[in-house]
């Protein structure tokens, strides 16, 4: 199920960029696991990846290729090539080189992505077979298909768009994604994959997706587990007039602004499609001294399993919350400067219950599917956001069954 609505976009074509998805066999019943987005020549390319140290082959590839002015971005889904060995590196660079063979570039401008099962050798022969019919099919209007064929616990397809008017030209920016567990970014199993029709040099691009990372698939947790193959990659197609060349301009603003509400969107997306989840929860953390230290007390309440099961119950067992709070390990924390609200009722303050707070409120804010938990520290003015969700039953059933 999800929480809250994640409808797929009418998505406006950006000429330069095409799209397509097969089914390889990689998976059961014929799913599509098999796609791939032709990029332009000229097109500029930026990436964040997992920090996992057993981070997968294709990553490792990927941060290698990326410098080779990419044409070309291929993605199986169904199985992660991760923990694989040389096994794994061979895989993913001889499907590289496949794809450099049918389009007639070099395999270095190839980035491979993989998602799906650890520690399995990648069926590598089944997407070199699954090349030919894949780029037979590219076409600039299949972004849907596209974000179909990344699914692998995902129960629906993940998109974002966004566009503004820039002297007389239509800026675009569109994104896909995929994740529903294994959630728990460290970046700079969930991928994304967004490009525009700007021009913009590479060390802005660079900037522009750190930064928008940072502030989304960064600030996303279902289970606390970083995988093995979290990557975003961030295209501009390189086909206005207007050059974004500087962070200081009112086209970058707007660029900037477009660019983040399509990684948010996607971001948050991936958790109201979280597996087994049934309430979408921000935890705010305002008023605190760093935003490594808001950032630090918010992870330490969404990854918590007797708050996210609390929350799965609806029962509002504040206490769970504060305990959280107190084990986050910040130096020197008063708890007597601290508040805690369930939407805006107030729970805790002057360390304990507050006096206006009843269960009956409480259980109020609870009922609902989305939920605003904010926490100020009374420590300063930094304030950070994250997305999680509750851990249910069916949670634990789609982890537990997820090979067989």
């Amino acid at each position: 199920m999800t929480v809250g609505s994640v409808v797929f976009p009418e998505m406006p074509a950006i000429s330069t960029i095409k799209l397509n998805a097969v089914s390889a066999g990689i998976k059961k019943n014929n799913q599509l696991d098999l796609m791939i987005i032709e990029l332009p020549v000229g097109a500029t390319v930026a990436g964040v990846f997992t920090q996992n140290a057993f981070c997968a082959a294709p990553v490792t590839i990927c941060k290698q290729h990326i410098t080779q002015q990419p044409r070309y971005i291929v993605v199986n889904s169904g199985n992660a090539n991760a923990c694989a060995g040389e096994q794994g590196m061979t895989a993913a660079l001889d499907c590289c080189k496949a794809i450099g063979a049918n389009a007639s570039v070099s395999h270095e401008q190839v980035l491979p992505f993989s998602t799906g099962v650890i520690g399995e050798p990648l069926p590598a022969d089944k997407i070199i077979n699954g090349i030919p019919a894949l780029l037979a099919g590219l076409e600039k209007t299949n972004w849907l298909l596209a974000a179909q064929g990344i699914m692998t616990t995902d129960t629906c397809a993940k998109g974002a768009t966004h566009s503004f008017e820039y002297e007389g030209e239509t800026i675009v920016v569109n994104g896909i994604s995929k994740g529903a567990g294994m959630i728990n970014p460290n970046m700079a199993t969930m991928l994304g994959f967004i490009a525009t029709n700007a021009t913009v040099t590479q060390d802005v691009l660079n900037v522009l997706s750190f930064n928008a990372a940072n502030q989304s698939f960064n600030r996303i947790t279902i289970d606390g587990d970083t995988s093995t193959n979290d990557s975003c990659i961030l295209v501009a197609a390189a086909e206005t007039m207007c050059v974004v060349d500087s962070s200081d301009s009112d086209l970058y603003r707007l660029l900037e602004n477009a660019v983040n509400h399509v990684y948010t969107t996607l971001a948050q997306a991936i958790v109201r499609d979280g597996e087994g989840a049934t309430k979408f929860i921000s935890v705010q953390v305002e008023e605190g001294a760093t935003a490594n230290e808001s950032l630090q007390v918010a992870y330490a309440i969404a990854h918590s399993p007797l708050v996210k099961t609390a929350f799965f119950a609806s029962d509002p067992n504040w206490g769970r919350i504060v305990a959280a709070i107190g084990y986050a390990g910040i130096e020197a924390l008063s708890v007597d400067n601290i508040r805690v609200y369930l939407d805006d009722v107030l729970i805790v303050e002057n360390g304990g219950r507050s006096k206006t707070y009843s269960e009956a409120a409480g259980q109020t804010v609870m009922n609902q599917s989305e939920i605003t938990l904010r926490v100020c520290l009374g420590r300063g003015d930094a304030a950070e956001t994250i997305w999680t969700t509750d851990l249910s039953h069916e949670y634990v059933t789609i982890n537990a069954e997820y090979r067989s």
